[in-house]
């Protein structure tokens, strides 16, 4: 009987895990901010007049537009949301914060050779020998970076990154983004 409950506990974790991994990655969040603003004296919030923008840089073909227009709605919502959640009213004119938003996407590679961590010193032996590819990962990557300005000064960033699977479908990046708003602004405000 514990066996077969240690068996169904395992199994539920290695489930969960495995669906991490098909929304996409992890993400890593980092923040910076003003030391010296008063976030206590924060109680409004507003886009910025443009928004955000969007930057690509994986093919000759990309389209930045087309992906502001799939993921400008999905980010907007999640940010209304959680920016509630931590307390702020939405203010449409003179907020104590701008918000702004950043999505920049890219393909990333790396690559591994033969021989590339031993040392150049002859004590190992080795003849000279070409580098041939012994390992090489390709991933689409992105980053979220929500700014939050007061006065024209960005008082606080965060940046959410995170490798995107290159078969992940519509469902799954929306997932991804909503993700990445809420563990961006959870660091909000700064302990």
């Amino acid at each position: 009987m514990r066996i077969k409950t240690a068996i169904i506990a395992f199994s539920a974790v290695l489930g969960i895990a495995l669906g991490l991994e098909e929304v996409g990655a992890r993400v890593d969040v980092k923040i910076d901010y003003d030391k010296a603003f008063d976030f206590k004296s924060v109680k409004t919030w507003g886009w910025s007049p443009n928004r955000g923008d969007v930057k690509m840089a994986r093919t000759k073909d990309d389209d930045p537009e087309a992906a502001r227009q799939l993921a400008e709605p999905i980010i907007v919502d999640a940010v209304n949301g959680e920016m509630g959640r931590r307390g702020l009213q939405a203010a449409p004119s003179s907020p104590n914060l701008m918000v702004t938003y950043y999505l920049l996407l890219t393909t990333n590679m790396t690559t591994q050779t033969i021989g590339q961590f031993v040392p150049a010193v002859a004590d190992w032996g080795l003849p000279p020998i070409s580098g041939p590819t012994q390992s090489i990962k390709m991933a689409n990557q992105g980053s979220l970076v929500l700014d939050l300005s007061a006065a024209d000064q960005v008082v606080w960033r965060g940046v959410a990154q995170a490798k995107i699977k290159f078969d992940a479908n519509d469902k799954q990046r929306e997932a991804l983004l909503r993700e990445a708003v809420r563990d961006l602004l959870r660091r909000y405000p700064p302990r």
